[in-house]
């Protein structure tokens, strides 16, 4: 077979085996493309940097995903302060001079039914001296006494207090009369008195000594 000169422009039109006109490597006009091998450098080049610009967007985007900050939760309410320990009780100052607390009272003895009323006057002064523990004492009374206040109590037939006159007032710590006064009525009742002859009253003396604590007289 002869050989086709591809640089002669009048083999243009020859056919090539692929059957398009011109050899490959030439242009539509035969003539041979020099620049196809370098556009096709570059466009390998451009769909590799395409691919590479996907991938690091794709992974960008799932690390962006994966490492999506979620809100700050919420300050939690702070601790309240811890409350100082409760001590049950009462401190009591110690050392002369210490005031005295009032205390429990004792268990009054229950109203029962009375002899005569000498018995009912006894039972009475038991009733005083428990409730008011720290207002009272048993023991010897002092000499001399503060105050000898002398109340007469008059009662109802279940042994409430209706009145209470004063027979004697003292003439010093007049204060002390309130005190008998306060610790009979809050000692009543004291005891039905229905079976025992009238007049329902008894009288009673109270010895209070310098701390203005009292001592019926009879139990003395």
């Amino acid at each position: 077979m002869p050989c086709i000169d591809i640089d002669n422009p009048a083999n243009a039109g020859h056919r090539g085996h692929d059957g398009h006109h011109g050899p490959r490597g030439h242009d539509g006009n035969g003539s041979l493309d020099r620049n196809a091998p370098r556009r096709r450098h570059w466009l390998a080049r451009g769909l590799s940097a395409c691919a590479t610009l996907s991938a690091s967007l794709l992974v960008a985007g799932l690390a962006g995903c994966g490492s999506r900050s979620h809100p700050p939760a919420a300050p939690s309410a702070p601790s309240p302060p811890a409350r100082p320990a409760v001590t049950l009780g009462v401190q009591v100052p110690s050392g002369p001079g210490a005031p005295s607390l009032p205390s429990t009272p004792r268990t009054p003895p229950p109203p029962a039914i009375a002899r005569d009323w000498e018995d009912y006057r006894r039972r009475a002064a038991q009733r005083m001296v428990a409730l008011h523990p720290n207002g009272s004492y048993l023991s010897q009374p002092p000499e001399p006494l503060l105050a000898i206040p002398v109340l007469e109590v008059e009662l109802d037939g279940e042994g409430g207090v209706r009145d209470v006159r004063v027979l004697r007032q003292p003439s010093q710590a007049r204060d002390t009369v309130a005190l008998a006064i306060a610790a009979v009525r809050r000692a009543a009742p004291f005891g039905p008195v229905r079976h025992l002859p009238r007049p329902w009253r008894f009288t009673e003396a109270f010895l209070f000594d310098d701390q203005r604590r009292f001592k019926p007289r009879s139990l003395d």
